[in-house]
């Protein structure tokens, strides 16, 4: 169930930094709400999450898969380039989650 909720608090994140986006700097009521209810949602489930799973693999599937997320959203919706670092960096990331998921963060 823990990772249920992992995914859930992940989802959540995403929604809001994607909201955060369209909120224009919080001046559009709408995008501002919903950023700060999914960040809200998100620690929640986030919390809810740490009761079953370690710490270092929770948080480390949740940022990395949520940045990992949240750049392949920027290329799509946005239209940000997608450069030989970024690649390597979103493979770094997977790669640090694989890695503490497997064996470092239990």
């Amino acid at each position: 169930m823990g990772y249920v909720m992992l995914g859930c608090a992940i989802a959540a994140e995403v929604v809001a930094t994607t909201a955060m986006k369209y909120s224009d700097g919080f001046s559009r009521p709408l995008p501002s709400l919903v950023t700060l209810l999914g960040y809200v949602v998100s620690f929640a489930l986030l919390a809810q999450a740490l009761k079953t799973v370690s710490i270092g693999s929770a948080y480390a599937i949740w940022s990395g898969i949520g940045t990992a997320a949240v750049a392949a959203i920027g290329l799509t919706l946005f239209g940000e380039g997608l450069s030989t670092a970024k690649v390597a960096g979103i493979a770094l990331i997977v790669a640090g989650v694989v890695v503490l998921s497997l064996g470092g963060a239990h």
